[in-house]
């Protein structure tokens, strides 16, 4: 059951990467990225790790793409905006394409795994409690010193962002 729901979440997360990539509308590729972030998120439920499926849920999904949403549509990109690419740029282009393939193709067929059997401690790390516990107790003030920089920012942005009134 759980091969099957991989190679569903596979081909949903291949299929929209293409998409994304493909798609001449750029508010349609956005709408396959968030998709093809789901199914991330569904591969990292799969290996039993909740955390970093919500958090890349809410941080990819959420707002980055609202980021990226709103950039589009500050740029407001027609085609008449965008010159025709030159022969040269392309050849370039496919030609970079293609190195980087062999390169991972390369890489791919060199690896070897550096772990050859796995120990079970019995301990589960990837659960959000032990997480929480260990963000919450070891690493409090990193975490409070974090959000205090996080709050400092936000303000600074909106008051740089904010304009002044002419008399």
């Amino acid at each position: 059951m759980i091969t099957v729901i991989f190679y569903i979440l596979a081909a949903i997360t291949l299929g929209t990467a293409v998409m994304t990539v493909l798609s001449k509308n750029p508010v349609h590729s956005a709408v396959y990225m968030i998709i093809c972030f789901f199914s991330l998120a569904g591969h990292f439920l799969l290996i039993n790790s909740q955390f970093l499926a919500i958090v890349h849920i809410i941080v990819y999904a959420g707002a980055v793409m609202v980021l990226l949403l709103f950039t589009l549509m500050l740029m407001n990109l027609n085609d008449h905006h965008e010159e025709r690419k030159k022969i040269a740029s392309r050849i370039a282009a496919i030609l970079a394409a293609c190195l980087t393939a062999f390169v991972l193709l390369a890489v791919l067929l060199k690896a070897s795994p550096v772990i050859e059997t796995y120990k079970s401690t019995g301990v589960d790390y990837q659960s959000v409690a032990v997480f929480g516990q260990v963000l919450l107790g070891e690493y409090l003030i990193p975490f409070e010193f974090a959000s205090i920089l996080l709050i400092a920012a936000m303000i600074g942005s909106v008051l740089v962002s904010k304009r002044e009134k002419k008399a």
